[in-house]
C-alpha cells in the first residue's frame, strides 16, 4: 500500500502545495485507488493534480466522519467527475464509504452546519453509497472500521452540536468517527480523520477487526487538542505499552500533544506531498 498526504493543516518545506485545516489522503493498494477524506474545499484536487493523481479514475471514497474539514471538498469532487463524464468516455463513478450519519445534517448553536453539503440521498443518484455500522473490507488487507467500540472513558464522550435527520434531532456523539486500517506484513497500520470516537479506542478496534496486536503506524488526527492532562496522559501510557513502530500524528494534534507523544513513541513529521509505502 502507498499513501500520499493531498492535504493537511501542514505543508513540507520545498515543496508547493496548499495547506488547510483538514485531512485528505490518497491510498494506493493493489488495484485500489482510494480517496480517504476530502478536506474543506478543492485544495487536494489541486494538489493532487500537481502530484500527478487522477482523481476521476477512484474505486472508493471512504469518510472518517461527516464534519466540514473532511467532507466540505466532496461538492468539488462532484463537480470534478460530473465534467469528466461529459468530457470524455469511460468514466466510473466511485463507490463511497461511510457511517449511517456520514451524511446527515450536523447543527451547532454557534458555527450553525457541521454536517456534509451533500446528503446521501443527492449522492446515491450518481454514486454507489454504502452506509455500514460494521467494518467493511475493502480487500482482504484494508478494512473500514464502521462504528468504533468505546473502551476507554479517558476519552470518546465528546458531544458536538446535534445530528438533525428528516424524522428526529438528537446529541451528536459523532458515532460516524472511524478509520482504514492496513494489514501489513509487519501490523497494522491505521489511517484516522480526526479520532474523535478516541484514538485508543480507534487502535483497539482495529485489533479486535484483524486479528493483529502489533501496530506499525498510525497516521492522521489524533484529536488531541488542548486535551485535558488525564486524557494525554492515558493515551501516552496506552501509545507506549503498545510499541508503534512510528506514529505520523497530524491535523488536529496540539503542539503539546506531539511533543508528549514524542517522548513515548517514534513520531514523524507529516505534510501535504509525504509519500509512505507499507507492505
Amino acid at each position: 500500500m502507498e499513501l500520499r498526504i493531498l492535504v493537511d493543516n501542514n505543508t513540507l518545506i520545498d515543496n508547493y502545495y496548499i495547506g488547510e485545516p483538514a485531512l485528505s489522503i490518497f491510498i494506493q493498494e493493489g488495484n485500489n485507488r482510494i480517496l480517504f477524506d476530502t478536506g474543506y474545499s478543492d485544495a487536494f484536487i489541486k494538489n493532487a493534480h500537481k502530484m500527478g493523481i487522477d482523481l476521476t479514475d477512484l474505486d472508493f471514497i471512504s469518510f472518517s466522519h461527516g464534519h466540514p474539514d473532511h467532507t466540505w471538498g466532496m461538492a468539488d469532487l462532484f463537480k470534478l467527475y460530473m465534467e469528466a463524464k461529459n468530457m470524455k468516455e469511460g468514466v466510473v463513478f466511485p463507490k463511497i464509504i461511510g457511517h449511517p450519519i456520514t451524511f446527515e445534517s450536523k447543527l451547532h448553536d454557534e458555527a450553525g452546519e457541521l454536517g456534509s453539503l451533500l446528503s446521501y440521498n443527492k449522492l446515491k443518484k450518481s454514486f454507489k453509497v454504502l452506509l455500514s455500522r460494521e467494518p467493511y473490507w475493502i480487500s482482504d488487507k484494508l478494512v473500514f472500521l464502521g462504528e468504533v467500540k468505546r473502551k476507554f472513558d479517558y476519552e470518546g464522550h465528546e458531544i458536538i452540536g446535534k445530528v438533525s435527520t428528516d424524522n428526529e434531532e438528537y446529541d451528536d456523539h459523532i458515532l460516524d468517527d472511524t478509520a482504514l486500517v492496513y494489514r501489513a506484513k509487519e501490523g497494522l497500520v491505521i489511517i484516522v480523520g480526526c479520532a474523535h470516537s478516541g484514538i485508543c479506542n480507534i487502535i483497539e478496534y482495529a485489533k479486535e477487526v484483524c486479528g493483529e496486536d502489533r501496530i506499525l503506524d498510525i497516521i492522521g488526527g489524533f484529536h488531541l487538542l488542548n486535551p485535558t492532562e488525564n486524557q494525554l496522559i492515558n493515551t501516552c501510557n496506552y501509545i507506549s505499552e503498545i510499541k508503534p513502530t512510528s506514529l505520523h500524528a497530524s491535523h488536529c494534534t496540539d503542539l503539546n500533544s506531539k511533543i508528549a507523544l514524542s517522548r513515548v513513541a517514534n513520531l514523524k513529521e507529516v505534510g501535504v506531498g509525504l509519500k509512505l509505502k507499507f507492505e
